[in-house]
Parts: structure tokens; C-alpha cells; sequence
């Protein structure tokens, strides 16, 4: 089993796959959270192949946009990796990456664990913070149609994972149920200190959207 190769020929398939992806979930975000992943791995003793398959495959489907189908992605990781004979191990590793990776709200446990999510659980998470999460907050907001922000509607902190799959406030109200959630969520070492970085830029952001909302 060359590695090299099916890296590469994993690349093509998601390229190929999300060429008409909305923007904050096609193939750039995958890049951006492959090339964090394997930042991140360099910290953890991990399986770097798996880690790389699991970063380039985990929105391979993104249950959003499959009418809340959460078991698509891992199916079409399943085939695609079962293609090119990569073994059952891997495989059945990098399903439970993308079964387990999403942020989905409420209080629902994790069910997997391992090393190898950690790292490209936080490389995700990573890539939903900051100036790039601000900006895919509301490219996909506006892919929705959602209001930017309505200061009559408060953010929900209680969500079902139901009620958080199927909400649809304001984009400003996202940054309370998930985004500024974050930091405290990552895994790694070197996740939680990059993380800080991207959370006050985010904090920075709101008290300047604050005011500029109120004429200042």
C-alpha cells in the first residue's frame, strides 16, 4: 500500500467531489484543515496517515447539505478508501473520524475516541474560529439567507442537537451557540494554544460589530 499515492489520489477525489461545494465547505476548507492537521500531528503520537485521510475525507458529505444524512460521508470514505485497498483498520478508523468530528450542539457525548480525531477534530475546529470562521460564518449564513443579526432574538445555549441541526437565527447568534465554544473544546496542546489567538480576534470582532451597529 503506497501511502504517498493514496494521499494523493484522495486529494483528486475530494477536489473532484467539492467542485461545486458551497464556500466555506469545499475543497479550501479541506486544505486549510489537512495542512492544520498535520501541524497538529507533529506534537501527538499519532498515525499520520490516518490523520491526513481523516482531515482530507471528514466533510466528504456534509450531513447539512444531504438532507441531515449523517451517514453518507463515512459510506462514500468507505468506498472511495475500499477502491484504492487501503485496510479494514484505516477505513473503519477514518469512518469513526467522520462520524465523530461534527460540532452538533446540545449535550450529546462523543462515542469515538482516539489520538487521530483529536488532532483533526481540532484542525476542524480550528478552521471555525478566527478571521476564516468569521468569514465561513457568514458565507454560509448568506447561503441561507439568514438574517446577519436581530438584537430581539437571543442566542440559545440550550440546544437539542435536533433544535441546533435545524435552527435558523441570525449569523451573529452562531457565534455564541458554537464558535466562541470552541477554544474550551479543543483537544491538543497545541490546539488550545492556537486557539486562543483566533478566540480574541473573534471577541474583537463582536465589540467592533456592536458599535458599528449602534452608528459608531
Amino acid at each position: 500500500m503506497n501511502k504517498e499515492h493514496i494521499i494523493s489520489r484522495t486529494v483528486e477525489f475530494v477536489k473532484q467531489t467539492l467542485a461545486d461545494a458551497e464556500g466555506g465547505h469545499d475543497w479550501w476548507h479541506i486544505y486549510r484543515v489537512w495542512k492544520s492537521a498535520k501541524e497538529l500531528a507533529k506534537s501527538e503520537k499519532v498515525d499520520l496517515f490516518v490523520v491526513e485521510l481523516g482531515a482530507l475525507l471528514h466533510d466528504i458529505a456534509d450531513s447539512k447539505f444531504h438532507g441531515g444524512d449523517e451517514e453518507i460521508g463515512p459510506r462514500l470514505a468507505r468506498e472511495f478508501l475500499s477502491s484504492l485497498s487501503v485496510d479494514e483498520q484505516t477505513i473503519l478508523h477514518v469512518e469513526n473520524i467522520i462520524t465523530n468530528i461534527s460540532f452538533k450542539g446540545g449535550k450529546e457525548a462523543q462515542k469515538f475516541k482516539s489520538l487521530e480525531l483529536d488532532v483533526v477534530q481540532d484542525a476542524d475546529r480550528m478552521d471555525a474560529i478566527g478571521a476564516i470562521g468569521i468569514a465561513r460564518t457568514f458565507n454560509y449564513g448568506g447561503h441561507k439567507n439568514r438574517e446577519i443579526y436581530n438584537p430581539g432574538i437571543s442566542p440559545n445555549l440550550n440546544m437539542s442537537k435536533e433544535e441546533y441541526k435545524n435552527s435558523d437565527v441570525p449569523t451573529i447568534n452562531h457565534f455564541y451557540e458554537k464558535l466562541l465554544l470552541l477554544k474550551d473544546r479543543m483537544n491538543t496542546n497545541a490546539g488550545k494554544a492556537m486557539a486562543e489567538k483566533r478566540h480574541a480576534f473573534m471577541q474583537e470582532y463582536l465589540n467592533q460589530f456592536y458599535q458599528e451597529w449602534e452608528g459608531k
